[in-house]
């Protein structure tokens, strides 16, 4: 007979292990299944060279503890994977988590049984368990995209893929090595293979916008000012519409308000303090085309002033709108290329053919190779939720159900599968804020609703067709208000052949944590509910 919980957790990532932590807090039980040996989600798997946060340490953390947030010191500015990990396993420990997660389990399938109400989830190691709610927290960023190349099996070296990155450091000295790719993990591991290895060839399909992270120890006395008040910090970030970096106002004026030296200055202080606050100069970056091409002419100008060649500097300059692209942040990346040792291949022009034992081969030239590295990011937002056979009613699967591009209410429930979760999924803000808040934000929102469905005997919770055709008519509005779905981004998913071009994150944290409370608070309209029957007193 299969075990059963109240609860099962799909992944024990950030969002899992605080969503463990919830559902105890309601008095309910709980199983976490988690496909790596530990816990921690993609900082567990991204261990690759320069693998480090792109949200400042103080707010990339846990809220819902205030001993926690007082006890841990961070130590840099951009806390790196290694750091990261050693907080997640401070957590574990401290909360001791570990007892209800089982590690090296994979979840392949999950059907919804009508006549019980109950969800039954097959794993790979552990056979099947049984749980009324199964909550999905497998992460935007964990389900890695590796491009097919014809021949890439027959390579004679290794093989990696920054997504999965083997839990031994991997030695590049004195190899000649090629990295496809130049997203977020490509630009923040190729620095530093390039001082290791022989040679170094990029290839590169579409160059990023690359701001300097600045990264530095961390500020003591920031770090104590923020611990002073940090109930208080929290809160002015959750006003900020990335719900981080309060510290860092948005200008809220247009950019034509300014005199070119004005902007010029603005723009210079914004790319010396680092991280991602060139995307803050002016109020209207995101709306308006012509104030979008100054600040990206800015940044065009900076990688023509930093590498020597002027055509690979041409090479790495973007020419699409600045934000639109997930922005990258990497310090010493464009200096990088004025390494000898370091070639850049433009493969949107020459794509890669053909990979032998020894070679990469283009259109224009072959390379020889002894390791190759993906960098090709992720199947995002969906990825993992897609390669798990999830059945609702009927048998309804939801890839059928998504067939369309993926839709939801509030990015947590889907019509036709009654208590199924999804922590930041389709339509909630998720990769367009610090997810860190986009994961408190859900799983307390989340623990209030299983708290409140136990409390009054509430036998299923299941979004309504309507309330998600509004809720994906809203998402879907709202980014074209911006212009985040200008150009052909994995916010799209259209890095990923055959995905349906939907965009994805909801653009606006506050509103959208103000419209949860508002709907929790007004009794979860928009969700249709069944009551568990009376029993009959047989007396």
């Amino acid at each position: 007979m299969a075990d059963e919980f109240d609860v099962v957790i799909v992944g024990a990532g950030l969002a899992g292990m605080q969503m463990l932590h919830e559902v105890r807090m309601v008095g309910l039980t709980a199983k976490v299944f988690e496909a790596g040996g530990g816990a921690g989600g993609t900082w567990y798997w991204n261990r690759y060279p320069g693998a480090r946060c792109d949200v400042e340490s103080l707010e990339y953390s846990y809220q819902f503890s205030e001993v926690l947030q007082q006890e841990w010191e961070w130590t840099r500015r951009y806390a790196d994977q290694a750091e990261i990990m050693r907080y997640i396993s401070h957590v574990v420990e401290t909360f001791d988590l570990a007892r209800d997660i089982r590690f090296h389990t994979r979840v392949e399938a999950m059907t919804y049984e009508e006549t019980t109400a109950r969800w039954t989830v097959q794993t790979d190691s552990a056979g099947e368990v049984v749980a009324k709610f199964v909550i999905m927290a497998t992460g935007c960023l964990s389900e890695p995209n590796v491009p097919y190349i014809p021949g890439v099996e027959t390579f004679a070296g290794d093989v990696l893929h920054t997504g999965r990155w083997p839990q031994d450091p991997v030695d590049f000295t004195g190899k000649r090595v090629g990295v496809i790719g130049t997203g977020s993990s490509g630009v923040q591991a190729i620095p530093l293979i390039a001082r290791q290895a022989a040679e170094l060839v990029v290839f590169q399909r579409t160059p990023a916008y690359t701001l300097p992270a600045v990264d530095e120890p961390l500020d003591p006395e920031l770090q104590a000012a923020i611990k002073a008040d940090y109930r208080g910090f929290r809160a002015r970030n959750n006003e900020v519409p990335t719900a981080g970096l309060s510290r860092f106002p948005t200008n809220p004026n247009s950019v034509f308000l300014f005199s070119t030296k004005e902007r010029d200055a603005i723009l210079e202080h914004n790319w010396n303090r680092g991280g991602p606050l060139m995307l803050r100069a002016f109020g209207d970056l995101l709306v308006d085309s012509a104030a979008n091409e100054v600040v990206a002419e800015f940044v065009r100008n900076k990688i023509r002033q930093i590498v020597t060649d002027p055509e690979v500097a041409a090479k790495l300059t973007p020419t699409h709108v600045i934000g639109c692209k997930r922005i990258c942040l990497s310090d010493g990346y464009y200096e990088t290329y004025n390494r000898v040792n370091v070639r850049l291949v433009d493969i949107k022009r020459h794509p890669i053919e053909e990979i032998t034992p020894t070679t990469a081969r283009t259109g224009e030239d072959s390379h020889d190779l002894d390791m190759l590295v993906f960098a090709t990011g992720y199947d995002a937002i969906t990825g993992a939720l897609s390669r798990i056979d999830i059945r609702g009613r009927a048998g309804l699967s939801l890839q059928e159900a998504w067939s369309d591009g993926p839709r939801t209410y509030l990015g947590l429930g889907v019509s036709g599968f009654p208590n199924l979760f999804i922590m930041t999924g389709p339509g909630s803000p998720s990769v367009l804020t610090n997810v860190l808040v986009a994961i408190h934000q859900h799983a307390t929102w989340i623990g209030e609703c299983l708290k409140h469905m136990t409390d009054n005997d509430i036998r299923t919770m299941e979004a309504t067709p309507e309330a998600e055709q509004n809720w994906g008519d809203h998402v879907r509005d709202l980014a074209e208000q911006t212009l985040l779905s200008s150009c052909g981004s994995w916010y799209l998913g259209a890095n990923i052949p055959g995905k349906t071009p939907v965009f994805m994150p909801l653009v606006g944290f506050p509103d959208y944590a103000k419209k949860c409370a508002e709907i929790a608070s007004a009794g979860y309209p928009g969700f249709a509910f069944q009551y568990d029957p009376v029993p009959v007193n047989q007396s």
